[in-house]
């Protein structure tokens, strides 16, 4: 699969499609408390996505059953949202949600809080976030997608935590999922150049331990092996001339 360049006219759109994304993450983390469960969450999600005229992206994708992924705690990723699974007081939750507007998708991920955090559990959420906004900075023309994960590698690793090597960020735009690939660890100079027009969903996944995790048995919910927290940022950005453009701020 080559990688597609997108036209100004058509990164516009999905910027579109990025800030109605961010309307549903507002109305989601306006929901994030102690005793709500994630299918509370997923409620709230379909309900704003439902007023907004877009169509949930993870929805039916390759069966899966919800609009938006829901991993707590030592989750890390393609948790599905549940009645069971209620949040308690010190917990985090990573909230990862797409839309289809116009035939363009978006893609963000935020970790939320979950009332007061431990100082290790706080750390954490700064420490991944503050690695993507390290990813997006570097993510100008000319540049690598080794520097993107170099960016996110370094900082996670300083702090001795595990950057997930088995999911990657992506390329993004008419499908959900496009090439190229977008590592979280890499080396300088190394991989594909950016060029404008590019449009990448760029997704540190981190866990306080170690790299390693694994499937359960539903399929999709990744977990940490170690049982250790994870956290999980994500924007989508577009490589522009003038450099990089976050659709979904």
């Amino acid at each position: 699969m080559a990688i597609v360049l997108k036209t100004p006219a058509e990164i516009e759109r999905m910027r579109r499609s990025g800030a109605l994304l961010r309307q549903v993450h507002h109305a989601v983390e306006a929901a994030v408390k102690p005793g709500a469960s994630t299918m509370d969450l997923e409620r709230v999600a379909e309900a704003k996505i439902l007023e907004l005229g877009a169509k949930a992206a993870f929805k039916g994708y390759q069966n899966y059953p919800a609009c938006l992924c829901t991993s707590v705690n030592e989750e890390v990723i393609h948790g599905i949202p549940s009645e069971r699974k209620v949040l308690k007081e010190g917990d985090v939750v990573s909230v990862d949600c797409g839309l289809l507007l116009d035939g363009y998708y978006s893609d963000a991920a935020v970790t939320y809080a979950v009332g007061a955090l431990k100082p290790e559990a706080a750390k954490l959420l700064d420490v991944t976030k503050a690695s993507l906004e390290r990813a997006i900075s570097v993510a100008q023309v000319g540049a690598t997608l080794g520097d993107i994960g170099f960016a996110v590698q370094e900082m996670c690793e300083a702090e001795g935590y595990g950057v997930v090597r088995e999911f990657v960020g992506h390329g993004i735009g008419r499908s959900m999922h496009e090439e190229p690939q977008v590592p979280n660890y890499g080396r300088r100079g190394k991989g594909q150049k950016l060029k404008a027009g590019m449009v990448l969903a760029i997704e540190p996944m981190i866990n306080a331990g170690t790299a390693e995790v694994q499937v359960l048995k539903d399929g999709w919910t990744a977990v940490t092996k170690d049982g250790s927290w994870s956290a999980h940022f994500e924007h989508t950005v577009a490589i522009t001339k003038d450099g990089p453009l976050v659709l979904t701020r």
